[in-house]
């Protein structure tokens, strides 16, 4: 019951009453150490109340649990040193990584805890040390590992073509050649190893993606933006591809250009992933995948819609008329794609003015360039402009929920070896076997002596201001009285308000 109070009041509006309160019961609690304490019991979702006060956002209680966790190390005038637990907080060892927790929740008031002590010099002391030169190091191997991926692609087996055209508009004359023939000189052997290098990458791929599946959930990890939901979807459909043309080579089908091609452009496009880890370069990949993602995918619906109505209508216009002269409408495919050539202005109205066009494509013409191109493109940019300027606003913040994601994910993946526990075991200093956190902190007796001129300030002229609306609220029926009464009720305000502050200046001067 103590522990159920204890989650509920970290969810109350009144923060202070909170505080008390939380404080209050835990002075009841006979295991305020060790596993039994009420503390440390989760609730059904696996939150203790710390974890559930850094998911909700509550940065109130946050900071009043965090100073009960502090012990103050030594002090020398203005400098403090402090050791702060560790405890939910180190994502390392950590199956519910409290970090991780932040960053995949929506509220965005979570974020926020991502700047206050301990948790920011933590966060800083990880990408610093570790994070940010293994992540550089898998940002050239993967770079590497795609230009060996994309030369075994340009250097693929492929032989003269031997048979007829089929067509007047075949145009093919190289084919695949089968397994037999594809590795029998020293240069089919060394592009053998290139193509060896990238099937194991992509089952290395799977095999690290598939563990944090299934244990995120599909949804949540293919959802979240800062954990690089679209990134993990593009890597899994490149390794899959990887795979089909691994079994279409060994099976001599016909046709692996296309997931071929599918993988490199997925690959290439999952270099932007590593763009998180520079400060410059990260807050536009939030924008990359907020615009794809969501302006995008809605006006995808709303363009297919219109260039599926005009692609007919021109394959119906120009059905009776002659392929020969005009080529782009042959078939329906072709006029689908030629279409969508037009709504994004690639190229010019399609037609062939040494013969007679039909009239109705005039008409048809006219009132697809006024929705397509006036109407729908500019909605477009509109959409994505808007995207921008509300993600221009949380930069900053977006991109350090990025590094704690990417500091996170580097920790899971890599060995133990290769990523030491952060902080100081508290043996040392004879607090036990929990890991602390030694954090210097500088106070500056002038700056909170300027703080409290301000606040004194703030103050007066709040009380001022209650006692002007106090008397606005009588003379509310007259509106001539109500203006007057307001200018002078402001004069007087502002010149008490000063009047006050100077002489509170004065005495402690």
């Amino acid at each position: 019951i103590g522990n159920t109070v204890l989650h509920i009041l970290v969810l109350q509006p009144n923060k202070t009453f909170a505080c008390h309160m939380y404080s209050l019961i835990l002075s009841y609690d006979r295991n305020k150490e060790g596993p039994g304490s009420l503390e440390l019991i989760p609730n059904n979702e696996g939150l203790t109340p710390f974890k559930l006060a850094g998911v909700e956002g509550n940065t109130v209680m946050f900071q009043y649990l965090m100073q009960k966790r502090k012990h103050n190390l030594w002090s020398f005038g203005p400098l403090t040193t402090v050791l702060y637990d560790l405890t939910e907080i180190d994502s390392w060892a950590e199956d519910q990584s409290f970090l991780e927790l932040i960053v995949s929740t929506k509220k965005r008031e979570a974020r926020q805890i991502l700047d206050l002590t301990p948790v920011k010099e933590l966060v800083s002391l990880k990408w610093n040390m570790y994070g940010r030169p293994y992540f550089c190091f898998l940002a050239l191997f993967y770079i590497l590992y795609m230009v060996c991926f994309t030369m075994c692609c340009v250097y693929r087996p492929l032989k003269p073509r031997t048979g007829n055209k089929t067509s007047g508009r075949d145009n093919t004359i190289y084919v695949q050649k089968m397994l037999q023939e594809s590795y029998m000189t020293y240069e089919d052997e060394l592009r053998l190893v290139g193509e060896l290098i990238t099937v194991i990458g992509a089952v290395v791929i799977l095999i690290l993606e598939i563990p944090d599946i299934l244990r995120v959930g599909a949804a949540k990890y293919f959802g979240q933006t800062i954990l690089g939901g679209p990134f993990h979807i593009i890597v899994i459909t490149y390794a899959c591809m990887i795979l089909v043309t691994m079994v279409m080579r060994l099976t001599s089908t016909t046709g692996e250009v296309v997931p071929m091609s599918f993988a490199l452009v997925l690959g290439w496009c999952n270099v932007m992933y590593f763009a998180r880890g520079f400060q410059m370069l990260g807050p536009f990949t939030i924008m990359i995948q907020k615009m794809i993602f969501g302006d995008l995918m809605r006006f995808c619906w709303l363009m297919a819609v219109v260039i599926l109505g005009f692609a007919s209508a021109f394959y119906i216009i120009f059905q009776t008329e002659n392929p020969e002269n005009l080529g782009q409408f042959y078939n329906y495919p072709m006029s689908l794609f030629t279409t969508f050539e037009l709504f994004l202005t690639i190229i010019d109205g399609p037609a062939n003015y040494d013969v007679d066009l039909p009239f109705m494509y005039s008409v048809v013409y006219f009132a697809f360039a006024i929705i397509a191109t006036l109407l729908m493109l500019n909605l477009l940019i509109a959409m994505m402009g808007d995207t921008h300027w509300r993600v221009a606003h949380e930069r900053d913040e977006l991109w350090r929920a990025q590094v704690v994601a990417t500091t996170v994910m580097l920790e899971r993946k890599l060995p133990r070896c290769l990523w030491p526990r952060s902080g100081i075991c508290g043996r040392e200093y004879g607090l036990g076997d929990r890991w602390y956190l030694r954090v210097q902190d500088r106070v500056d007796p002038n700056k909170h002596k300027m703080m409290r001129y301000t606040e004194a300030f703030k103050t007066q002229d709040r009380d001022n201001y209650d006692k002007d609306l106090e008397k606005l609220e009588i003379d509310r029926n007259i509106l001539y009285k109500k203006e007057l009464s307001a200018l002078s009720l402001s004069r007087n305000t502002s010149r008490t308000s000063s009047h006050r502050g100077w002489e509170i200046l004065r005495r402690n001067t």
